[in-house]
């Protein structure tokens, strides 16, 4: 037989297949991906380095949905804050590949990429060295924490009765749509406060 005009494997094709993986199991094996692909899982070893690979195939996948654009605002807090929120609807798309991708360094050059423009932001606002990544990592707790929640249950509190607890009921009674959004607004807020008071500090 001849070679097919169209490829049956490439590295797109890997990236789709193991993300639809994680997305349905929260998890994936190479051997599986090649399943699905129809292939000998040999070959996709021409195409990957191992598991790291796809694992870094996924985080490209996934964080092309980031708009870096966001990063050329003139004020680095509006830059930050719409990275954020962008960064948050990417992963939110796809809750399951957290638990994974923050097992695994990042060697993804587009997400390396994105960091180095973020460390620029933040260092060109005046923020010393050693505050950077600090920031950079607590920004990505409440973000990726942030996309967790948007995969849970709107209610995440289910009192048996509202006599044992009456001051959670209330409060959870006056929930309205869009709790996690709340959430992550206040937290993201909040963050931002302290980030500003970092920089005013420099000149205290």
């Amino acid at each position: 037989m001849g070679r097919p005009r169209t490829p049956l494997i490439d590295r797109p094709r890997i990236a789709t297949v193991a993300l639809e993986l994680v997305d349905a199991n929260g998890e994936f094996s190479v051997p599986a991906i090649a399943r699905r692909l129809g292939v000998q899982t040999g070959s996709l070893y021409h195409h990957v380095d191992g598991r790291d690979g796809v694992i870094e195939l996924i985080r490209e996948r996934v964080t092309e949905a980031i708009d870096v654009s966001t990063l050329s605002a003139p004020a680095w807090d509006t830059a930050l804050q719409d990275w954020a929120r962008s960064y948050r609807a990417a992963f939110a798309a796809h809750p399951k590949v957290i638990p994974l991708l923050t097992t695994h360094p990042v060697r993804a050059p587009g997400m390396l990429d994105q960091y180095e423009r973020v460390v620029r932001v933040l260092m060109d606002a005046g923020f010393a060295t050693v505050d950077v990544m600090p920031l950079i990592t607590a920004l990505e707790n409440t973000v990726l924490g942030s996309a967790l929640d948007l995969a849970a249950p709107e209610t995440m509190w289910e009192p048996a009765d509202t006599t044992s607890t009456p001051r959670l009921s209330q409060a959870l009674a006056a929930i309205g749509e869009g709790r996690a959004d709340a959430a992550f607004e206040i937290a993201l807020a909040a963050f931002m406060g302290y980030a500003r008071g970092v920089l005013e500090g420099y000149e205290g």
